[in-house]
Parts: C-alpha cells; sequence; structure tokens
C-alpha cells in the first residue's frame, strides 16, 4: 500500500542536490509526484511530494536522514482528491516593498475563506529609479458561493492603502 510522503529539503546550494534527493528516492522504491524548489540567499530549500510502498518507508526515511548537507523534514500526507471544488482565482500584485503587504493580503483571503495553493513573491528594481517593487502571484481556491465582489472591494480598499495593484481573476479548473 503506497504511503504519501511531503518532504522539506533545506541546504546550502551547490550543484547535485537534486540529483541525490532524486536518487535516495528513487532506490527505495519512492515516486517523485510534485515538487516546488528555489534557491534563496544562498540556500536550496524544496518542498517534494513523494508516494512509497508503506514497506520502503522507513528505509526511506533514514536514506533521507543521511544526505550529506541537507536537512529533510518528513510529514505523512493523505492522496490528494482526483477533483478539486469550488473556485480558482488567481491573484497578482505589484507594489513598492514595504512590509506587511503579505500580511495585509492574506488576512483579507483568510477572512472570505479563500485558501492559497500557491504563492511566489520576489523584488525587483522599478525602472528609471532606486525603489524596490515586490511582486507576488498566487492560485487560490474559495467555496463555489464566495461573493468575489465583497473580496475585490477589500482587496482594492488595502491596495489603495498599500499602495500596491491588485489583480484577481478567476481561472479554468483544469
Amino acid at each position: 500500500m503506497n504511503q504519501h510522503l511531503v518532504l522539506t529539503v533545506i541546504g546550502d546550494d551547490r550543484p547535485g542536490l537534486v540529483g541525490e534527493l532524486s536518487a535516495a528516492i528513487s532506490a527505495h522504491q519512492g515516486n517523485w509526484l510534485e515538487s516546488s524548489m528555489a534557491q534563496l540567499a544562498g540556500k536550496f530549500a524544496g518542498i517534494v511530494e513523494v508516494a512509497v510502498d508503506a514497506a520502503h518507508a522507513d528505509a526511506l526515511s533514514k536514506a533521507l536522514g543521511q544526505l550529506a548537507g541537507l536537512k529533510v523534514t518528513i510529514e505523512s500526507a493523505v492522496a490528494k482528491k482526483s477533483a478539486l471544488t469550488g473556485r480558482r482565482l488567481k491573484l497578482a500584485l505589484v507594489g513598492h516593498d514595504r512590509i506587511g503587504i503579505v500580511r495585509e493580503v492574506s488576512q483579507v483571503l483568510a477572512h472570505h475563506a479563500v485558501n492559497v495553493e500557491s504563492l511566489e513573491t520576489h523584488t525587483s528594481s522599478a525602472p528609471m529609479s532606486a525603489a524596490v517593487l515586490f511582486h507576488a502571484v498566487a492560485e487560490l481556491t474559495a467555496a463555489p458561493n464566495l461573493d468575489v465582489s465583497a473580496l475585490t472591494g477589500e482587496l482594492e480598499r488595502i491596495s489603495n492603502d498599500l499602495m500596491v495593484d491588485i489583480t484577481l481573476d478567476e481561472t479554468i479548473r483544469a
């Protein structure tokens, strides 16, 4: 019987880390399902969902714990539901960087019971100035009965307070 594991991985970035991680997973009959990885401030950071037969799970856990220079945390997970329900939204934000942007937006989303499935952020230099811009893109899921106009109104209000541009679009579920 397959067991689903979610691995969080962090260590000093260097060539070959993903190869070592994937080799350990494969060597223990693990199936790499989904992942998100990045290099942040000289560190490698990643999260991976793996399916592995329960008979191999302990050996895989031990092997992952012995990978040089990597800290691997393992959590049991449930298999993904085959059909997601609800509305799928995409939020994009850009504006002058300042403390609290993610907090303000995430509080509004939580107030409307909107789930953040993925969030990617980065900063960049504004063209023709020394200002730092903050960029965010989020994939969101909400209940079918979400009041989109109320959510949009509240996002517009904080957009003005934060001096950022926020767009919210409904996307087609693939």
